[in-house]
C-alpha cells in the first residue's frame, strides 16, 4: 500500500525531448527548478494524483542479460546513492528517453525528473524517484482588457488533471530491481515507455499473484461452473473464492478447492482448464503464496454478484456473508407456468 499524501518534492528538474524521426532537438536545462508556494502544491497534485487513483500493480527493473545493464536501473542507483546529482542524472535519464523516442507516433514533450522524501510504502518511509512525461497540449482561454473591451486570447498548456506518462520508483528491493509503479494515458505506445525506456517488467508479488488468481477463478466460473451448472453456481462459487481469500492470510491450492468448490466433479475440470489457461495468467505452478488484503477488496468491486433474469428482476449477492445465498435461496422449475423460479427466505424486510 502506497500513502502520497505527505510526498515531499526535494529536486524538480525539467527538460524537453524532441521525436527523432521529425529531426526534433532535446532541450537540457542548465538548472534544477526553483518551486515556489504558489506553484509546488500544484504541480505535486499533478504529478501524484494518477497514481492515487490507479491499481497498484508494482513493476521492477530487468534486463535479459544482467540487472547492471539497465541504464535507467543505474541512473536510479546513482541518485539514492547521491541524491545533490539528481539533476545532472536526470540529463542523462532524459537523454535516454530521446534516444527511444524515434518511432513516428511518439510525441514531444516535456520531461520532470524529481526526487521526493516521505512516501509511504508498506507503512514504510522510503525516497522516490518520478519522471513524468507530459505530451498532449489543450486549448484554454485568457482575457484581457483593452480599452473598454474584454478580449478573448486562445493559448495552449498542459491539463494539471492528467498526466500522460509517468513512473514512481521507491527506494525499495533494490538488489531485485526496485518497486516501480507507472501510469499511461496513451496506450498506443505503451511498449516505448516501459520495456524501451524503463526497461521493466511486471513484479510478480503477493498483490500480483492475488488479482491474477482471481481473475483467473472469474473466468472459470464463467467458462465451466456457468454451462456445467447455473448462473446461480457460477456467482456462489466467486463468492465462496472472495470469501476463502479474505478470511485466511495466506492461499493454498487444495484447501481452496475443497473449500469453494461444492460438485466434485468440477475438481478435475478446474485443474485442467489451469493447465490450459495458467500461462495467460502467469500462474502456471502458483499453488500457494501469501495474500494481499488489498488486491482482494480491489478484486471485489470488480467481481460481479448479481444474477439477472429475463423478467427484468435481479438478485444480488453477498460477497461479505456468501452462505446467506446458500442458505437462503433455492431454485426450481414450476411445471404449471413451465418457468424456472428462485425461493428466497428471510424474516423480515431490511429498511434501506
Amino acid at each position: 500500500m502506497i500513502n502520497l499524501y505527505n510526498a515531499q518534492i526535494e529536486s524538480l528538474s525539467i527538460h524537453r525531448v524532441g521525436n527523432k524521426s521529425r529531426n526534433e532537438n532535446i532541450f537540457l536545462s542548465g538548472a534544477p527548478f526553483e518551486l515556489n508556494d504558489e506553484i509546488t502544491p500544484l504541480i505535486k497534485e499533478y504529478f501524484l494524483k494518477s497514481f492515487r487513483e490507479k491499481e497498484e500493480n508494482y513493476y521492477q527493473f530487468t534486463h535479459e542479460t544482467d540487472l547492471e545493464f539497465n541504464e535507467l536501473y543505474n541512473f536510479t542507483n546513482q541518485i539514492f546513492d547521491a541524491p545533490d546529482t539528481v539533476h545532472e542524472v536526470s540529463k542523462k535519464i532524459t537523454t535516454l528517453l530521446f534516444e527511444q523516442s524515434s518511432h513516428p507516433h511518439i510525441k514531444s514533450g516535456e520531461v520532470y525528473v524529481v526526487y521526493f522524501e516521505n512516501m509511504l510504502l508498506d507503512n514504510e518511509k522510503v525516497s522516490a524517484i518520478g519522471i513524468f512525461k507530459s505530451e498532449l497540449k489543450h486549448d484554454f482561454l485568457q482575457f484581457q482588457e483593452k480599452g473598454s473591451l474584454l478580449e478573448m486570447v486562445i493559448q495552449q498548456g498542459i491539463n494539471l488533471q492528467k498526466m500522460d506518462k509517468g513512473a514512481l520508483i521507491f527506494n525499495k528491493n533494490r538488489a531485485e530491481g526496485y518497486k516501480i509503479l507507472s501510469v499511461d494515458s496513451n496506450r498506443y505506445d505503451t511498449k516505448y515507455w516501459l520495456e524501451n525506456f524503463l526497461g521493466v517488467d511486471v513484479l510478480a508479488d503477493e498483490n500480483f499473484y492475488t488479482k491474477k488468481y482471481l481473475k483467473f477463478c472469474q473466468n472459470f466460473a464463467k467458462d465451466v461452473v456457468l454451462p456445467a451448472e447455473d448462473k446461480k453456481e457460477e456467482v456462489m462459487f466467486m463468492n465462496r473464492s472472495v470469501d476463502y481469500f479474505a478470511k485466511n492470510d495466506s492461499f493454498e491450492e487444495n484447501n481452496f478447492l475443497s473449500s469453494v468448490i461444492d460438485n466434485p466433479d468440477l475438481i478435475p475440470e478446474f485443474k485442467n482448464y489451469k493447465q490450459e489457461k495458467a500461462p495467460k495468467y502467469k500462474i502456471e505452478d502458483l499453488t500457494e503464496f501469501p495474500i494481499a488484503n488489498a488486491a482482494v477488496t480491489s478484486a471485489r468491486k470488480s467481481i460481479k454478484n448479481t444474477i439477472n433474469l429475463d423478467t427484468n428482476i435481479q438478485i444480488k449477492m453477498d460477497f461479505i456473508n456468501p452462505e446467506s445465498a446458500q442458505k437462503f435461496i433455492e431454485k426450481g422449475w414450476d411445471e404449471e407456468k413451465q418457468m424456472y423460479y428462485y425461493l428466497v427466505y428471510f424474516n423480515k424486510e431490511e429498511k434501506s
